[in-house]
C-alpha cells in the first residue's frame, strides 16, 4: 500500500515537498515513480529512481526542478519540487515497479491515491 502526502496550494515559484510512505510490500525491492495527471489530460510521468536509490529519471518538464529521492529504511519516496509552475498544478501519484520502463506508467502495478497539488499564477 502507497500513501501519498505533501500536496497543496502554493504560488508560482514557491516549492512543495512529496512524500510516498510504502507499507506491506518490501518497498526497497521495487523501482518508485512518480506521475501526474491534470484536469483532462492523461496521466504523465515525473520521475522514477531505481529500487536501490543508484539512478533517477526525470521528464524533460520538470528537470532541473524537480529532484525524485527514497529512503528505503523508512520506506519512503520523495519529490521535492522547487520554482513551481502553473502547469505544475495536478493530481501526483507515486508508484512502484519491478519493471526497468520506469517512466511508463503501465509498467507500475502499485499505485498511491494522489495527493493534489495547484500552482497559482
Amino acid at each position: 500500500q502507497l500513501q501519498a502526502s505533501g500536496g497543496g496550494l502554493v504560488q508560482a515559484g514557491g516549492s512543495l515537498r512529496l512524500s510516498c510512505s510504502a507499507s506491506g510490500r518490501t518497498f526497497t525491492i521495487y523501482h518508485a515513480g512518480w506521475f501526474r495527471q491534470a484536469p483532462g489530460k492523461e496521466r504523465e510521468f515525473v520521475a522514477a529512481i531505481w529500487w536501490n536509490g543508484g539512478n533517477s529519471y526525470y521528464a524533460d518538464s520538470v528537470k532541473g526542478r524537480f529532484t525524485i529521492s527514497r529512503d528505503n529504511a523508512k520506506n519512503t519516496v520523495s519529490l521535492q519540487m522547487n520554482s513551481l509552475k502553473p502547469e505544475d498544478t495536478a493530481v501526483y501519484y507515486c508508484a512502484t515497479t519491478a519493471s526497468l520502463y520506469i517512466s511508463a506508467a503501465d509498467h507500475y502495478d502499485y499505485w498511491g491515491q494522489g495527493t493534489e497539488v495547484t500552482v497559482s499564477s
